[in-house]
């Protein structure tokens, strides 16, 4: 019987990463098309409405609210999210999906430095040689070029990638005493709101063959908010950000799917030794989670 405590916040960080990846191949192929300002604004736009009716069903606007709430961290958190996502945005109008994927996997690590001295949280040794065995995955996997990391695309990507770390820190740092709802509202509604002001002087309209994309990508943008929401709020950040690792394979998968690019040997090699340490350190942490509730109980 599992807990309900690190391996919940496992789970939650796999169905995020398989909604961020779908999200991702969507705002790869508006990239193409409008301003990354824009495409920011529009990622936020789309969610809001069904974020609205998430916290109506849930009855918890009184939460969302909260005159008590930490509205600087709050904005902070906003501001991060929407540079996070504009560079990300710009870096995939040169780069692919699967390159940039290992630009942004040093995130993770980012992460387990972060939570040292902001969440106070100890980091074991087994943490730390899952996560350095899931960055060299990433290294044999996908081989970048030495020019990709040069590039002002990969620039972006890299920046976008501690922009995000420092989000997630945050996140986990909020959600100590506020809801997930919370978290979730005001950073889309940030991303709305801010998005659309910044983006109105270089406007382009919308498509009508784009609006199967944006409806897609308000389904995947709020499902992957909310579990990533959830999965920062239990357990260690240094047993849960190895599992970010996972979106590797939802980007092969989506590359090969549109845009025709096949895995190799090398990059088959690589995503097994992501999987093993990933899978090893839930094993390690299972046995830790099940004594902690043996205590409580």
């Amino acid at each position: 019987m599992q807990s309900t405590g690190t391996l919940r916040g496992i789970a939650a960080m796999l169905l995020a990463c398989a909604f961020f990846a779908c999200m991702d191949a969507l705002l790869k192929t508006l990239a193409g098309h409008y301003p990354p300002v824009q495409v920011m604004a529009l990622r936020g736009l789309t969610a809001l409405p069904l974020v609205g009716l998430y916290i109506a069903w849930r009855r918890e606007a009184a939460g969302v609210f909260n005159r008590k709430l930490r509205w600087r961290l709050h904005l902070l958190r906003t501001v991060l999210n929407m540079s996070m996502l504009v560079l990300f945005v710009y870096g995939l109008k040169t780069l692919g999906l699967a390159e940039a994927y290992t630009l942004t996997f040093i995130a993770p690590l980012l992460m387990v430095l972060i939570a040292v001295p902001l969440l106070g949280e100890a980091v074991q040794p087994r943490h730390w040689v899952a996560i350095g065995l899931g960055f060299v995955g990433v290294v044999i996997a996908l081989r970048p070029e030495q020019g990709a990391f040069l590039s002002m695309g990969a620039l972006a990507v890299l920046v976008a990638a501690v922009c995000y770390a420092l989000s997630n820190m945050l996140g986990r740092l909020i959600s100590r005493t506020e809801p997930s709802a919370a978290l979730v509202f005001w950073t889309t509604a940030g991303m709305a709101l801010g998005g659309t002001v910044l983006a109105a002087p270089q406007w382009v309209p919308i498509q009508a063959e784009h609006m199967w994309v944006l409806a897609g990508l308000a389904i995947s943008g709020f499902l992957g908010q909310m579990a990533i929401a959830e999965a920062f709020r239990h357990g260690q950040a240094a047993a849960i950000a190895p599992f970010e690792y996972s979106a590797l394979a939802w980007g092969l998968m989506l590359d090969w799917l549109f845009w025709h690019a096949a895995p190799d040997a090398w990059t088959l090699g690589g995503g097994a030794l992501i999987v093993a340490s990933g899978l090893w350190l839930a094993r390690s942490e299972a046995p830790k989670a099940e004594g902690k509730k043996g205590q409580a109980a």
